[in-house]
């Protein structure tokens, strides 16, 4: 099929490079213009931007589709349809309905639920105990088009945002051929989502990393996972900021915020939570033994 690929950061990679796996004519690559980051606040191509260059194709990075001579370029192209992947652009309808098929979107939820920005994280800060990849036929509405495929993986205890970002990222591109060539075929056809069950994954806000000791252990538990590696959740300990990395919760009770011993375990409104890998401001992320090495947290000190 002649394709246009719409994507932007390491999630849709694997999708591109299935698509060029496959043998299909990518006509085009669109991916957000380069942006300042890192120290130096230099210009820096998108991870899609990268792969895409280095498989030798076409790449556009127009900042707006809204853009009218960005709209005629783009259905100058003839696709049959697009593939789009955490591209960070509404797509005006001029632009959805101008592939023969349309536009394709891989989003990694099980929709309805956790439409929008942020679907891993809220997966699992919510407790979730599955999720997986829907490849949906795109409409005007935020991911609330007809769903052609899907596949469901478990959430499991351990996971973290960084975990299930790599699994979803390879189910995507597993679908992604079938979803095409059963579309085109007419033997997938897309199914309306439901009207019951939306949710909304709003973007994450940095206000939200900041861990209310009075929460349950298992709801910072998963406030952690789900804030794992960014933004990172966060705690203050002596006056410092204190990324909180990973742990694991227990049957004790305490003032929520209260320090059980001098190992970092933290009473929660419900429960505890032991503290096992930890980053200061500045410094590498370490185990909490080795944070406690230069930085002791005795019994009773509180936290928060």
């Amino acid at each position: 099929m002649r394709l246009a690929f719409m994507g932007t950061p390491d999630f849709a990679v694997p999708t591109l490079e299935a698509l060029i796996s496959a043998g299909h004519d990518i006509a085009a690559v669109y991916t957000q213009p380069p942006r300042p980051a890192g120290r130096g606040k230099k210009d820096r191509k998108s991870a899609v931007h990268l792969a895409a260059e280095q498989a030798g194709l076409e790449v556009c990075t127009p900042p707006s589709m809204k853009d009218e001579a960005a709209q005629q370029a783009f259905a100058a192209l003839n696709l049959d349809a697009a593939v789009v992947v955490a591209y960070g652009q509404l797509l005006p309808v001029t632009v959805l309905n101008a592939p023969k098929f349309g536009c394709l979107n891989v989003h990694a939820s099980l929709l309805p639920r956790w439409r929008g920005a942020a679907p891993i994280h809220r997966a699992i800060m919510a407790g979730d105990t599955e999720t997986g990849v829907c490849i949906m036929q795109m409409e005007a509405g935020l991911d609330t088009g007809p769903v052609i495929c899907r596949a469901v993986t478990p959430i499991k205890s351990v996971d973290t945002t960084a975990s299930l970002h790599d699994t979803l990222a390879e189910q995507g591109a597993a679908l992604i051929n079938e979803a095409l060539e059963g579309f085109a075929a007419g033997k997938l056809v897309p199914i309306a989502q439901a009207e019951e069950g939306v949710t909304y994954a709003r973007k994450i806000e940095k206000s939200e990393a900041k861990i209310d000791w009075s929460l349950t252990a298992d709801e910072i538990d998963r406030q952690v996972r789900g804030l794992f590696p960014f933004p990172g959740a966060w705690t203050d300990i002596a006056g410092e900021r204190v990324k909180i990395l990973s742990g694991t919760t227990y049957d004790k009770t305490g003032t929520p915020g209260t320090s059980l011993d001098d190992q970092l375990l933290i009473a929660c409104g419900k429960g505890a939570y032991r503290v096992d890998r930890a980053q200061r401001a500045g410094k590498g992320p370490v185990k909490t033994a080795d944070l406690l090495r230069g930085f002791p947290v005795p019994s009773g000190s509180v936290i928060g």
